[in-house]
């Protein structure tokens, strides 16, 4: 019996080294969705925050390759980083949004205050 456990076991760590196991997949769900969320907040109207937008893309593309060659650790560090670069996109494009918001205020300001004098 003992024997049978050993060699099934065998069995079993000769298949997935050899790639009859499936792999796990790479989870990337979470940095889309912070890309989405970059996507929906403006950040290609930005042209900072599309840069930091499209570093995402890429290394979400290059965390799937490194998955795929077996590199999961760097793949899940690359997916940190998407993560990292569409959050920066979405406060990116918030900020300019602001800005535009405020120097209109500014300007309203301005009119008013001629109109009194």
């Amino acid at each position: 019996m003992k024997n049978l456990f050993i060699t099934g076991g065998a069995l079993l760590l000769g298949a997935y080294s050899a790639g009859c196991v499936p792999k796990a997949a790479l989870h990337t769900e979470v940095e889309s969705a912070a890309i989405r969320g970059a996507e929906e907040s403006g950040a290609n109207e930005v042209p900072v925050a599309s840069l930091y937008l499209q570093y995402a893309k890429e290394e979400v593309e290059y965390a799937t390759t490194m998955h795929a060659n077996g590199d999961k650790e760097e793949a899940e560090s690359m997916l940190l980083r998407a993560q990292a670069d569409a959050e920066l996109a979405v406060v990116l494009a918030r900020q300019a949004a602001e800005k535009v918001d405020a120097e209109a205020a500014v300007e309203r300001v301005r009119v008013l205050r001629s109109e009194n004098k």
